[in-house]
């Protein structure tokens, strides 16, 4: 096989898997979806402590986590009559705080790295 053939087989899979980061990063650009998934990477929660912890509705916040859930970026199980909500893998906690830690950066709060 030659490279260029090998090249052109991997390109669709290659713009897939952007396709998909920019997706997950454009969920990411919400101030309430970051301040959920933040709050998750601490642990489950149900929605009455994600209300609590972003400070935001409570209809507002079940509309963003339904987004994060049909996005396939948080489960749910249930626990009685309680919806609770975790994140579906580490990955997603290091991208948060990341965010976070450039966030970090940018505001001042911490030197910056080269």
């Amino acid at each position: 096989m030659h490279l260029s053939a090998a090249h052109a087989a991997q390109e669709p899979d290659d713009r897939e898997r952007l396709a998909v980061a920019a997706e997950v990063l454009g969920l990411l650009a919400d101030r309430t979806r970051l301040a959920l998934l933040r709050r998750l990477a601490d642990g489950e929660a149900d929605v009455t402590t994600l209300t609590e912890a972003c400070q935001a509705a409570r209809p507002s916040v079940s509309q963003h986590l339904a987004k994060l859930r049909l996005a396939g970026l948080v489960s749910t199980r249930k626990e009685g009559r309680r919806v609770v909500y975790a994140l579906r893998h580490g990955h997603l906690r290091r991208l948060v705080a990341e965010a976070l830690n450039v966030a970090d950066h940018q505001i001042g709060h911490l030197p910056p790295h080269d």
